[in-house]
């Protein structure tokens, strides 16, 4: 579909008002040209309700049933045509004509100087509904909907399809709607009513999707998070007053940080930069320093499991700074995520600094009760980034207890942990120690949690064992264990 083409959805209203008001092929084309923005050419395809392949299988049928010859015509071709991008020669020109049932002007193929005037009544589509004098004018389909509300329209229920198909992965038109969404909210962000009730709705939404997320396997939340910012771009289209206005930043923040995060787990490390950039977008917008602050300190994890260790070493100081003095989940956080890069560096003395600074934020701030959420830097999530830390620093003698302890809400933050503590025992030599540890880690997660984030670290494991050590049982187990867990990873990277 060209820039400025209504959807395919427009021209199938129009064929369905023709069916029920006996319009010609030729009355059909008309509106559709005149309504969709496409070409005459186009038009008349549309009118007939033919995919360009169609036309095409058509046209060699025509073509061999009256000996015309082979048509030099293609759907490449034919989509260079119905674009103005090119012209088809005269003799394709008079095959088509054929087809259509039509001549070259009303193909749009030649202009028509002729002035007699030849009494023929001319269909238009009237953007007000007006007649004018000599002409039949054809009312427009019934709440005919503008082509970005139409593509909205078909953009939501693509993801309700992906939402209610059990175990669909993503794909390349999955993949371009999540991408059309974050830039409908960059432009929308760019862009500026909407009640207290509609408000108050909208921040139990997003306090709701921040409970579940923990729980949740980051593909089919991420088809929920794009349906919800198809709604929040609705609201925040319109410039609202100053207080209305933060209150939409702060819940377009929030989504655009669960989309990167449920992004990064899926391994799509591209469109999970993006989203963060869009989170950043609506905080600095807001201009809330500790929104700003939890930003790049989320962000700060993205390079940690798949870039490089120096950047979420940056992020995480930049978010302590933002965040200021006072403690909060943003400076917490941020102290916490540069410890564990640091520990990783093997700067272990700035890295005992950080997670000592870490906890001692941490032990300041107001407890929050036993709500879990999202972005929320709880006892738990300390627990989370001190234990990494320490397997980086040699102490990992608490890592068994505390896997062992009760369930995390955390789904695969076991996991991450014992990944951390068997790629540290490989660094060593122990490569079937590390092995038993990470077939532990992935058994351990849900099959729909088992995504890139967690298999492609196992696989980086699997790639420091030297090959003669690769024989071993221990090493055959986790070599098989992964090949199983392939096809969970629709995005995984090579």
């Amino acid at each position: 579909m060209a820039r400025g083409e209504h959807s395919p959805a427009c021209a199938r209203r129009w064929r369905e008002q023709a069916a029920a008001q006996q319009w010609t092929l030729w009355q059909t084309a008309q509106a559709i040209h005149g309504c969709c923005g496409v070409s005459l050419l186009k038009a008349h395809r549309l009118a007939r309700g033919w995919s360009a392949r169609q036309a095409i299988e058509e046209l060699e049928r025509l073509c061999e049933t009256h000996s015309l010859g082979l048509p030099r015509a293609s759907i490449d071709l034919l989509n260079a045509w119905e674009n103005n991008r090119a012209r088809p020669r005269p003799q394709t020109i008079d095959q088509i004509a054929r087809l259509y049932s039509a001549n070259a002007v009303r193909l749009g193929l030649a202009a028509d100087y002729c002035d007699d005037g030849d009494g023929a009544k001319v269909v238009v589509v009237a953007a007000a509904q007006q007649t004018l004098p000599g002409e039949d004018t054809i009312p427009q389909p019934t709440r005919a909907a503008p082509a970005d509300l139409d593509d909205e329209s078909e953009r939501r229920a693509l993801f309700h399809h992906a939402l209610l198909s059990s175990g669909l992965p993503l794909n390349g038109r999955l993949l371009a709607e999540v991408e059309r969404t974050r830039q409908d909210m960059d432009r929308t962000l760019a862009s500026g009513t909407i009640t207290e009730d509609q408000l108050d709705r909208l921040d139990e939404q997003v306090l709701r999707y921040r409970r579940e997320y923990i729980k949740s396997a980051p593909l089919p939340m991420l088809y929920r998070l794009m349906l919800e910012l198809g709604d929040v771009r609705r609201l925040v289209a319109a410039r609202q007053p100053a207080v209305t206005q933060r209150r939409l930043l702060n819940a377009t923040t929030m989504l655009a940080l669960l989309s990167a995060d449920a992004l990064m787990k899926l391994g799509d490390t591209r469109q999970a930069h993006a989203w963060y950039g869009t989170a950043r977008a609506a905080s600095d917008d807001m201009g809330e320093v500790r929104l700003r602050a939890l930003v790049r300190a989320q962000e700060a994890m993205l390079p940690y499991y798949y870039g490089d260790l120096t950047e979420t070493v940056r992020l995480a100081r930049e978010a302590r700074m933002l965040a200021g003095s006072a403690p909060s989940s943003p400076a917490a956080l941020g102290a916490a995520a540069e410890a564990r890069a640091l520990a990783r560096i093997g700067e272990h003395q700035a890295a005992r600094v950080a997670l000592a600074e870490a906890e001692r934020i941490f032990s300041r701030m107001p407890r929050e009760g036993t709500d879990h959420l999202a972005f929320r830097f709880s006892e738990r999530r300390l627990q989370f980034y001190r234990m990494g830390t320490l397997i980086e620093l040699g102490e990992a003698e608490q890592v068994q207890e505390w896997i062992s302890r009760s369930a995390s809400p955390y789904t695969i933050d076991p996991a991450l942990v014992l990944l951390d503590q068997a790629a540290h025992i490989a660094r060593e030599g122990g490569y079937d120690e590390a092995c038993r540890l990470a077939e532990q880690a992935l058994t351990q997660v849900p099959p729909e949690h088992r995504t890139s984030i967690v298999v492609t670290r196992a696989r980086a494991l699997m790639s420091m064992i030297p090959r003669g050590n690769r024989r071993t049982p221990a090493a055959r187990h986790l070599h098989d264990l992964l090949a199983e867990s392939g096809p969970q990873l629709a995005l995984e990277r090579p």
